[in-house]
């Protein structure tokens, strides 16, 4: 919403919002406004602006009005000769426009239905700039004839090459730049998009910045956004064509920071993969699959989860026919408490608006069944520009006056009740809405009427003011409240995998969507019709703007039944049935929230600890030549990728249970591997005293750091930290620099610390938060390190040899380190005690736990699972010939690999 909220009522009076739909604004010269009364002149100071369709004056005096005098109404526009006659008051040249309607836009400084008067009139302009009056004229004399031009598309055509004219004649201004250093990439013609308004102008991008130039200086002379500061970008399909770019700094806002239309495709990509390629590592890029299994698993709200959804889907705030779509969750806006215990109390997210009212449906079906081919049932969408500024229209009036030429909607077609509006969707013949996403944010403004706008009388003879709220809710901030409390309740969180079928998924379209009464207009579905092809450019125009005006159906992002999510049903009915809560206990991304969705991944994790001795092997893979020194996997679990003595780093397809890449870095082994944060990097970490970064989606290297001056033994990673350890007995803590250059040099990466140790570091780990560092050494020693300070916290001289491996428990509380000494320490964090220690028969190499079981593997290349609380060996499971050198477990501990000197690698994984 924050997009459409109106701006201030300050001197800038003028809004983009004050030209008609598909107008441009081009230029403004500062002018009086001159007229006579009682035969003397008064002369108005204010900006004369020239637009596309219309002249628009902005008088400085804020009780004036603003004038719109539109050009396809202008009998003459003259040009009105300087005075010369020595014995005459001289005076200046002037404009003189003869028109039949005038527009009057904001009397009084307030924002109301706009006032046309009819009639012949004749109005002069007098420039400050006098030379510039000739000018002034001959553009708007061109513009007037193509206002004047009988068909739409001429019109249009017109405009357009007297667009194009003034980009070409115009370019980035380079004194723009923050940087005198800045260099340059590309620059090109778009044009920056707001809700129902295109601006003109210019594009450049740097290897610093990306700039905005609008061809008209507003509303300021440049907008810049610092590439490091880019967190998602989104390729966008503006007016059915492939023209958008739409670019955020946040993770989970859905208002973006600049949304552009390009007039090539080719522009728009490489604008696009020249962003991708900057921030290739400061960037994690999510596809609809990756958000499903954070949803599916609790890490992701419903809230935030839809909000993705609608991003991935082509939705935006700044195109109002593309609106972000959120459901209607809630049945009951009648009763005095909600009741969310209550079945009853929901709407039913399996089927679509227009079918939730049997009567109503079967009157659409008797006539979807007698309709000639491409039949609909809706004749009607579920989201358009009219439904958007329905439920906006109290904090975004401007907007619905751009829409509707001038004026509000009937007061009594307003939206002025919840109930009354759901009722509606339920009986209208015409209305299938659903909601948007303010209806489950936490700004209650579009409920109510702040601006005390004049929005009309309804028949019952009241006033048009704030939202009637259902009886269930105090005021609006409660009702939103309580909304998004059902937005996340048990009962939605279980079904809302039917409610994205039906508008992101398999039932969005086809056989699916005729058996689920889920079928619109032909129209609005991507694909539809291709309206390039259509030659008569009136007709193209009219098609698209129809279009554009009825709504889109989302992009497509599912074609295959959308999993149920699991939800957490010892915690959930209590807390969702606490409306009376604070808010801070009921919200989604509360920590209340967050730790029952943790509570639940927790439960399925002690259950595969339980069963951890039922662990099966699946395959194996004999890949290398040496021994398997490290273990990572993709976030789909798709890909594994593998290092070894070898000095080869391997990417195994899980599906075709075959090796597809190969990579050689160097002559010396690689000691381990990781999966960077953006899942598409794998560092490797080598003898040769290097960590190689390798680019899953080039396959290819690209980046080396050379940090340190023996063997790198292994790497940690988090946020945007790397923590590399090494026999030169140091550990180096690299913050990934954000502002980078694309070229991906080592300059990529500061040094931040240097971790001194009295010998070679052989084992590193952080903790689950990234606040703590363990490190284990050659001599025994395990330190631990708090990594805001760098300061040593504690040193534990445990072990009387290597140590091989160190992590701290899923808690943080405790430290578990093996050693060539073949024992098993466990350590108190807080107070650096050894307080367990196990022999082991043979040396443990490597291992994984949950802070009670222990799945190591050793010297002789069995794996085995011990109970720390006992001391005891619980199962002893025959894996390698070898000693086991490398073991990876997935985040619910359910599926294992491991790797040994056999060159073999391990798949297993626990029965279900």
């Amino acid at each position: 919403m924050a997009s459409l909220k109106t701006q201030e009522r300050t001197k800038e009076r003028f809004s983009l919002l004050l030209l008609d739909l598909e107008e441009f604004y081009f230029e403004q010269h500062i002018a009086y406004h001159v007229t006579n009364i009682s035969k003397k002149e008064r002369k108005s100071r204010g900006s004369f602006k020239v637009c596309s369709r219309s002249i628009i004056f902005d008088p400085e005096d804020l009780t004036e009005p603003i004038l719109k005098i539109p050009l396809r109404d202008c009998k003459k526009i003259e040009f009105v000769q300087k005075e010369n006659n020595p014995f005459n008051e001289p005076r200046p040249s002037a404009i003189s426009v003869s028109c039949g309607q005038v527009i009057y836009i904001k009397e009084s400084n307030v924002i109301s239905p706009y006032r046309n008067e009819r009639g012949l009139k004749k109005i002069n302009f007098q420039l400050e700039v006098w030379t510039k009056t000739e000018d002034v004229v001959q553009t708007l004399l061109q513009l007037h004839r193509a206002s004047c031009l009988e068909k739409l598309g001429d019109q249009t055509a017109m405009i357009a090459a007297n667009l194009q004219s003034r980009l070409a004649r115009s370019s980035f201004d380079k004194n723009s730049f923050q940087n005198v250093a800045e260099k340059p990439h590309m620059e090109c013609e778009v044009e920056m998009v707001t809700p129902l308004v295109s601006n003109p102008g210019h594009v450049c991008i740097t290897d610093e910045n990306l700039y905005f130039q609008p061809l008209n200086g507003f509303p300021k002379h440049v907008i810049q956004i610092k590439l490091h500061r880019v967190r998602r970008i989104y390729k966008r399909r503006h007016c059915l064509r492939p023209l958008g770019l739409e670019v955020f700094c946040t993770e989970n806002d859905f208002c973006s920071d600049i949304y552009l239309k390009f007039y090539l495709t080719a522009d728009r990509d490489e604008i696009y993969y020249y962003i991708a390629t900057f921030l290739e590592n400061h960037m994690t890029e999510h596809t609809a699959e990756s958000y499903m299994l954070q949803w599916q698993r609790g890490h992701l709200s419903n809230y935030q989860y839809l909000l993705h959804l609608n991003n991935l889907a082509d939705r935006s705030c700044n195109d109002l026919s593309q609106y972000p779509i959120f459901p209607w969750v809630i049945d009951d806006y009648t009763s005095s408490q909600l009741d969310m215990t209550n079945a009853a109390t929901f709407r039913d997210l399996s089927k679509p608006v227009g079918a939730l009212n049997k009567e109503r449906l079967d009157r659409l079906l008797a006539r979807y069944r007698g309709m000639p081919e491409p039949r609909f049932m809706y004749g009607s969408h579920y989201s358009s520009p009219g439904y958007v500024l329905f439920y906006l229209a109290r904090v975004a009036p401007e907007h619905m006056l751009c829409l509707q030429n001038g004026r509000y909607d009937h007061a009594d077609r307003m939206f002025n009740s919840v109930g009354e509006t759901w009722r509606n969707c339920l009986e209208g013949a015409t209305d299938f809405k659903e909601l948007i996403p303010e209806f489950y944010g936490d700004d209650c403004s579009f409920l109510e009427n702040r601006m005390s706008l004049d929005l009309g009388r309804r028949q019952n003879g009241s006033l048009v003011g704030d939202v009637a709220l259902p009886s269930w809710a105090s005021d609006a901030g409660d009702f939103l409240q309580k909304h998004r409390t059902a937005l996340e309740s048990q009962y939605v969180s279980e079904q809302l995998h039917e409610w994205i079928d039906l508008v992101f998924g398999f039932r969005q379209r086809g056989g699916e969507a005729v058996a689920a009464h889920n079928v619109f207009h032909p129209l609005t579905y991507e694909g539809g019709i291709d309206c390039d092809s259509i030659e008569d450019p009136d007709e193209r125009i009219a098609m698209l703007t129809q279009i554009l005006e009825f709504g889109q159906t989302p992009t497509q992002l599912f074609s295959s039944p959308h999993p149920q999510r699991i939800t957490p049903r010892f915690h959930n009915i209590t807390r969702s049935s606490s409306i009376n809560s604070p808010v801070s206990e009921l919200s989604p991304s509360s920590q209340s929230e967050d730790s029952s969705f943790e509570d639940l991944t927790e439960e399925s994790r002690k259950m595969a600890w339980t069963s951890m001795g039922t662990l099966t092997q699946v395959s194996s893979h004999k890949i290398h030549k040496e021994a398997v020194t490290g273990i990572a996997v993709t976030r789909d679990g798709a890909a594994i990728f593998s290092t070894s003595q070898d000095s080869s780093l391997k990417m195994f397809s899980k599906e075709l249970k075959e090796f597809q890449r190969s990579m050689s870095f160097s002559n010396m082994a690689l000691s381990s591997c990781l999966m960077l944060a953006d899942g598409k990097t794998v560092a490797c970490s080598s003898w040769d005293n290097n960590v190689y970064f390798y680019s899953i989606p080039y396959g290819r290297r690209q980046d080396t750091l050379m940090g340190h001056d023996d063997a790198v033994s292994e790497m940690c990673w988090y946020d945007d930290r790397l923590y590399t350890a090494s026999w030169d007995s140091t550990v180096k803590v690299w913050q990934c620099v954000c502002d980078s250059s694309s070229s991906h040099k080592r300059s990529q990466f500061e040094l931040l610390a240097e971790l001194e140790h009295d010998t070679g570091v052989n084992a590193a780990g952080l903790n689950p938060a990234g606040t703590l560092l363990v490190t284990g050494c050659k001599d025994g020693a395990v330190t631990i390190w708090d990594t805001s300070s760098y300061e040593t916290l504690q040193q534990i001289h445990c072990h009387t040899g290597t140590i091989h491996h160190a992590a701290f428990s899923p808690d943080s509380r405790h430290i578990l380190s093996i050693g060539a000494d073949s024992c098993m320490k466990v350590i108190d964090v807080q107070t650096g005690m050894v307080i367990s220690t196990v022999k082991a028969e043979e040396e443990q190499r490597c291992f994984c736990w949950d802070g009670n079981s222990v799945l190591c593997g050793g010297q002789s290349g069995d794996l085995l699972l011990w109970d720390l609380l006992s001391n005891t060996v619980t199962k002893k499971i025959a894996a390698h010939s070898g000693a086991v050198t490398a073991m990876w477990m997935n985040d619910l501990c359910s599926t294992v690999i491991t790797g040994g000197e056999d060159r073999q690698m391990i798949f297993w994984k626990l029965p279900s």
